[in-house]
């Protein structure tokens, strides 16, 4: 099985309601879809959003990245000398992390394909069936409250809390969900980088001496500041997690040695890929540290592909969010991966499991 030519599309999908964090508001998925054609006429699919403000990665870079550096690299080469496929994908460019993760995991979707058994299989093994949470967006606090309770009532046990905006209204939003929601699910922060050091310790000591009991609290500083983040990690109960701190082995690697996290958050979007993925797992698995397994606002095309990953390595992913497919309007994918609100379930179809995609725009590279 042979590559014997990448082709792009445009994906739309309009979400169920406005995504807001401390960083952005979106109303829409937008994503590049890649399909990986062979000589066998197979087809792997990959995607990749444009998450300028995390990863750096716009549409027109995706392709760029794709079309003119890592396809000619590829065109030709055999699907079953995986390793080699990866290590062109890896090296041919440096960052552009989005682009690398959607050639990528078409690859490995072929992989699969090539073997006839599904990816988790092909990376592992494991029970194909997870729990996801569910984003609650940053908001008026009244709105907050009743998302929160309109996602219990859709079977979700698990609340990522979206904060960051303002301190104070920060701790009111946390304390009123707590107490509408206590005993009926559990609840994770997210401040997407928007409080600082000094800040998190005060909010959380605030949360922790109400009685808030909190699962966990994500990347609650800027990326960069690591030493932000050791400050943090040693001065509050709550057990604190990387993201954006977080992208690669490296990264990963140099948190552990500065005891500046409790969690690590794996996304393909910010690792390059699945390649990448599994050594970060790997690594914190050698260190006895939990990740999470996360995604941007991506479909089930990618969303997919994450899931794969978490069941192969649910030894070290002990936390899921993988929520994207549930916040969109519609799924637009026919696939072997089934998301229905909290549940995610794997078939044992070949690769990702991809039959068709709904609503795929025709991309043109400029020539």
């Amino acid at each position: 099985m042979k590559i014997t030519d990448i082709k792009f599309a445009m994906l739309r999908v309009p979400l169920k309601t406005p995504f807001k964090t401390a960083l952005r508001t979106v109303e829409s998925i937008e994503d590049i879809v890649i399909m990986v054609h062979t000589d066998t006429g197979h087809i792997g699919y990959g995607e990749a959003p444009a998450t300028a403000v995390i990863t750096g990665d716009t549409h027109g870079s995706i392709i760029e990245a794709i079309d003119r550096i890592m396809k000619p690299k590829l065109i030709g080469q055999d699907i079953a000398d995986l390793n080699h496929v990866v290590g062109l994908i890896q090296n041919g460019i440096i960052r552009n992390y989005s682009a690398k993760a959607a050639v990528e995991m078409a690859v490995y979707d072929l992989w699969g394909q090539l073997y006839d058994a599904p990816l988790y299989k092909m990376l592992g093994g494991g029970v194909p069936t997870i729990s996801t949470d569910i984003t609650i967006s940053v908001d008026y606090i009244d709105k907050m409250v009743t998302d929160s309770l309109e996602a219990i009532d859709r079977g979700f046990e698990t609340l990522k809390i979206k904060v960051g905006k303002d301190i104070g209204v920060d701790i009111e939003r946390v304390k009123a969900i707590y107490a509408a929601v206590e005993g009926k699910a559990l609840l994770r922060l997210d401040a997407n980088q928007g409080w600082t050091p000094k800040e998190a310790v005060y909010a959380l000591h605030k949360l922790e001496d109400a009685g808030v009991r909190l699962e966990l609290v994500e990347q609650p500083v800027k990326a960069r500041d690591l030493d932000g983040m050791k400050f943090i990690t040693e001065r509050v109960n709550t057990p604190v997690m990387a993201d954006e701190s977080s992208f690669g082995p490296r990264e990963v690697i140099e948190l552990i040695k500065m005891r500046a996290a409790d969690i690590i958050n794996i996304k393909l979007m910010k690792t390059g890929g699945i390649s990448n993925a599994i050594k970060i797992a790997d690594i914190c698995s050698v260190y006895d540290m939990q990740c999470m397994i996360g995604c941007m606002l991506e479909s089930s095309i990618s969303v997919s592909a994450a899931a794969h990953l978490a069941v192969a390595k649910s030894n070290v992913i002990t936390k899921i969010d993988l929520d994207g497919p549930s916040l969109c309007a519609f799924d637009p994918v026919d696939g072997s991966v089934k998301f229905k609100d909290a549940e995610i379930s794997i078939s044992d179809a070949p690769g990702l499991g991809i039959k068709s995609i709904q609503g795929l725009e025709a991309l043109t590279p400029r020539s």
